[in-house]
C-alpha cells in the first residue's frame, strides 16, 4: 500500500508550446486533486507550471508553490495557492521541493527541468532518498532523453535503473498522464526520509 500524500511535479514555465504538453499538464493537475494529493511544485502562475497548478486548484487540491525571490521579482509566482514558501536562492527550492514530497514526475519542460530532473535522478542514485520518479513521456517529448539515459547505460557511465525483478528503480517511463498515477502508487513506498544534502 502506497503512503504517497504529496507529489513534486517537474514541468517547463513557457507559454508557447504545443497544446498537447498543456493539456497534459491539466489533466495532471485534475487527477491529483482527484486522487487527494499534494502538488507541490515550483510556484510559478505561467506555462505547464501555472496550468499544472490552475488544474489541482479548481479541483479541490492542495498546491504548495516554492519560489525563489530573484524569480518572484518578475511578478510569475502564483498567489493563489494554498501556500507559497519564498526563498533565497535555487538550491534552497530545489532541496525545498524534494523534501516536501512523497514521489516526483517529470513532465515536458526546458533547461531548469531537466537540471530538476537529473538532480533528483542522481540523488535517488546516490540513495539520498528513495522517492519514486515517474517520466511522463508526453507525445515523445522525451524520446532524445530516453535515448541519452540508454547510451549512458550502454556505455557503463551508468547503471541500468530498471533490472527485472528489482524493487527499487531510478525511474520509471511512461507515455501518457493517465498512466502516471497508477504506476506512482503502485510502486514501493519510500523507506526513509530525504537524507539533508549540503548546499
Amino acid at each position: 500500500m502506497s503512503n504517497i500524500r504529496s507529489v513534486c511535479v517537474y514541468c517547463g514555465s513557457a507559454g508557447t508550446v504545443a497544446q498537447g504538453y498543456k493539456d497534459a499538464a491539466h489533466q495532471l493537475g485534475t487527477a491529483l486533486a482527484a486522487e487527494g494529493l499534494r502538488l507541490v511544485y515550483g510556484g510559478g502562475r505561467v506555462g505547464l507550471m501555472g496550468i499544472v497548478a490552475d488544474a489541482a486548484l479548481a479541483g479541490g487540491g492542495e498546491v504548495i508553490g516554492i519560489i525563489p525571490e530573484h524569480i518572484q521579482r518578475f511578478e510569475v509566482d502564483h498567489s493563489g495557492l494554498t501556500e507559497l514558501h519564498v526563498v533565497d536562492t535555487m538550491h534552497v527550492r530545489k532541496a525545498m521541493m524534494a523534501e516536501q514530497a512523497d514521489a516526483f514526475i517529470i513532465l515536458p519542460g526546458g533547461i531548469g527541468t531537466l537540471d530538476e530532473a537529473f538532480e533528483i535522478i542522481t540523488w535517488r542514485q546516490l540513495e539520498l532518498h528513495d522517492k519514486p520518479v515517474v517520466i511522463c513521456n508526453v507525445d515523445g517529448f522525451w524520446d532524445p532523453l530516453i535515448a541519452l539515459l540508454d547510451h549512458l547505460q550502454a556505455t557503463g557511465f551508468m547503471r541500468k535503473p530498471n533490472l527485472p525483478g528489482a524493487s527499487k528503480q531510478l525511474y520509471t517511463i511512461v507515455d501518457s498522464v493517465a498512466q502516471v498515477l497508477p504506476t506512482l502508487l503502485s510502486q514501493p513506498a519510500p523507506a526513509r526520509p530525504l537524507k539533508k544534502a549540503r548546499l
